[in-house]
Order: C-alpha cells, then sequence, then structure tokens
C-alpha cells in the first residue's frame, strides 16, 4: 500500500454530532460500520526504552509502530500491523492473526512465528525480534467513518477512547478499561493525491488545527 496523507484534528464531544451531519450528507458510511459505529481494540507493541512513544513524542518525522487490531471485539477478523508514517503521510501493512495466534502473541509470545509459512508474518517476526517489542497496552475506542470516492478519502470520528494495561485480555470483551482524562476526540481525515475542497469545507471547524494526536502516546501517558 503506497502512503496517504492523514491529518488529524482533536475536537470536542460537542463538535461530533454538527460533523456527524455533514458528512452523513455528502459521504457514505464505511461498509465496515453498517450501524454507523464500531469499536476498535487496539494492542500496541514497544521495546524496553519505549522506542515508538518516545519518537512520537519527540516529533521524529519518520517512524513506524507495531499493534494487533480488532473490531467489535470478533475474534474472526485479526490483524497484526505496521504502522509507517513520514511526516504528515502514513500507510499499514498488515497479516491476518487467528484467535490463538493473537492470544499468544498478548501473552508476549512470538517464537511461534518463526515457523510460520507466510512471508510477510515471518518478516514481522524479523522486525519485533529485532526490535524487542513486546505488548504495552490496549486502546479501545468508538468509530464512526466516511467514505468520498474521489480522492479515495475515508473521514474518521473517534471518541470513547479508553486505556487498558490488561494486554493478556486482548480477546475478552469485559477486560477492564478506563476512559483518558479529558475525554478528546479525534476527527481524522486520509486521501490519496487529493483532497476535494467540498470535503475539506466539510471537516472545517472554527479553531481547530491539525495536530499530531496520538491514541497510543495519550493512552501510555496513564499507565
Amino acid at each position: 500500500m503506497e502512503f496517504r496523507h492523514e491529518v488529524k484534528h482533536e475536537i470536542s464531544p460537542q463538535d461530533v454530532p454538527a460533523l456527524r451531519q455533514r458528512l452523513r450528507a455528502v459521504m457514505a458510511p464505511d461498509s465496515h460500520a453498517p450501524e454507523g459505529r464500531y469499536q476498535v481494540r487496539s494492542l500496541y507493541f514497544d521495546n524496553l526504552e519505549d522506542k515508538a512513544l518516545r519518537e512520537k513524542l519527540d516529533g521524529v518525522k519518520v517512524r513506524e509502530k507495531y499493534r494487533i487490531r480488532l473490531y467489535n471485539h470478533d475474534p474472526s477478523l485479526i490483524h497484526l500491523e505496521r504502522k509507517q508514517k513520514l511526516g504528515a503521510l502514513g500507510r499499514k501493512t498488515s497479516v491476518p492473526l487467528t484467535p490463538r495466534q493473537a492470544q499468544s502473541m498478548a501473552g508476549g509470545s512470538i517464537d511461534w512465528m518463526a515457523a510460520s509459512p507466510d512471508p510477510a508474518l515471518l518478516g514481522f517476526y524479523a522486525r519485533l525480534r529485532q526490535e524487542g517489542l513486546r505488548p504495552k497496552v490496549l486502546v479501545d475506542y468508538t468509530r464512526e467513518a466516511f467514505v468520498f470516492a474521489p480522492g479515495n478519502v475515508r473521514v474518521t470520528l473517534d471518541y470513547h477512547i479508553r486505556t487498558g494495561l490488561h494486554s493478556a485480555r486482548l480477546l475478552d470483551p469485559h477486560c477492564p478499561t478506563v476512559p483518558i482524562p479529558g475525554s478528546p476526540c479525534i476527527l481524522e481525515v486520509k486521501w490519496d493525491a487529493f483532497l476535494p475542497d467540498l470535503v475539506r469545507d466539510l471537516v472545517q471547524l472554527d479553531g481547530r488545527h491539525s495536530c499530531a494526536f496520538s491514541k497510543y502516546a495519550a493512552c501510555r501517558m496513564f499507565d
């Protein structure tokens, strides 16, 4: 997958209804959200020196992070993902995991990956081993997503962000998590070569500016 433009805005809970109404009037709901929203759970990995966290806080332009992600606590669709950032550009590569594989990684075991016949999974294993990555924190949130074909635009509204330290309970929908302070909401816009003016106008909010908000970093601040 090629790099895509990615811009985030931290917004207030009061901004969400107005944005939702605007986006629904012009953009189509994401096919993964037939009811308009879905739950996201990610388990993030980092090394003993918290390299990914420190690079984010220090504003390093070229960086990457690894996570396991599932939606609506559904164990039938789990992915191990590598998210790469190059300034305001980003791309994601992923490989599917079985529930057993995901649970093993959540418990800190990755040795089984060395015997995988999947070249992509072996590539992930090499990076995890080289970096000395281990599970760090669970991040839960609710997402509403909208798409617009011209420019291959995707707009998401993320809120109810919660954090938890019980990484081994990745697949447990009842794993305790707590809201992060401030109850931030995140508007994110992604596109390929161009962002249509129509969408640009839709997401404009007075007094809101792009930011480098990271759910991983925000949740790690309270572990």
